[in-house]
Parts: C-alpha cells; sequence; structure tokens
C-alpha cells in the first residue's frame, strides 16, 4: 500500500506524512475494523490525489455566474481501479471519490503456499481496458 502505481515502468512511492501517519494507523494490531475500514477509505483517496498529479489536463471554456472563462480539465486516458481481490477492495470507495467516473474491473489472486508464486483465478476488465489508464489497488 505504500507504492503508488505503475505506468509504463514508472513506479512511485508515496511518501506524503498523511499516508505515512493513515498506514501507521492500519497496521496498529489493535485497531478495530471500523477504524481499519475508514482509514483504508480515507488513505486510498489521499493516494487517489497523489498518483493523479501528473494526469494530463487541457484548457476549456465554461461559463461561470459571472463570464465566461478557460480553466483546466483532465485530458488524458479514461481511468479504470482494479482491485486485487479481496484486500484491495476496500481501496475502491476512496479512490472513486476522486475518480467517480472510473470503471471497476477485478483480479482474483493467491499466493501458493510452497513456491510463494501468485496465481490468478479471476479476471473480470472493463471491455476498454486497453484505452484506460489503470490503477491496480492491493493493500500488503
Amino acid at each position: 500500500m505504500i507504492a503508488g502505481y505503475v505506468n509504463m515502468a514508472k513506479f512511485q512511492v508515496l511518501d506524503h506524512p498523511l499516508i505515512q501517519h493513515k498506514l501507521t494507523m492500519i497496521r496498529d494490531k489493535n485497531v478495530g475494523t471500523k477504524l481499519f475500514r475508514e482509514t483504508v477509505r480515507e488513505l486510498s483517496t489521499l493516494m487517489a490525489y497523489e498518483v493523479s498529479r501528473t494526469m494530463p489536463v487541457k484548457d476549456v471554456e465554461v461559463e461561470t455566474p459571472i463570464c465566461k472563462t478557460t480553466k483546466k480539465a483532465l485530458a488524458g486516458k479514461k481511468v479504470a481501479i482494479v482491485p486485487i481481490l479481496r484486500a484491495g477492495l476496500g481501496m475502491v470507495d476512496g479512490i472513486t471519490e476522486m475518480i467517480p467516473a472510473a470503471k471497476i474491473g477485478f483480479i482474483g489472486m493467491y499466493r501458493d503456499e510452497e513456491t510463494l508464486k501468485p496465481h490468478e483465478y479471476f479476471v473480470k476488465l472493463p471491455e476498454d481496458i486497453a484505452e484506460r489508464q489503470i490503477f491496480i489497488v492491493d493493500q500488503c
């Protein structure tokens, strides 16, 4: 959960103080279920803010109550959020608060206890996944 996203071999470490603080909270063995879920949601919202920092923008004209003006709007690919089942599910709501139009996909994986290699058992992705910027989310 400390790491951000992978994009064309780009990896981002999220070291914002609020992210570090919330990671510490959820790693406490005495944290209750309710506080854990609330904190994961907050944490994923903060992470969405950080990893979306480099998303491209374009100029758009909008009419305000006072006048027309040119402002910035997202210009890049649409977004897909893909949680790794089950741990990543708790992060979806926090990210969709920031990016409500994102489509959701799912990947189910488990680790072979003997080889420690991951095994995929379920994949359900949006049909247009190739045209989307993908945020793969999981908790470790």
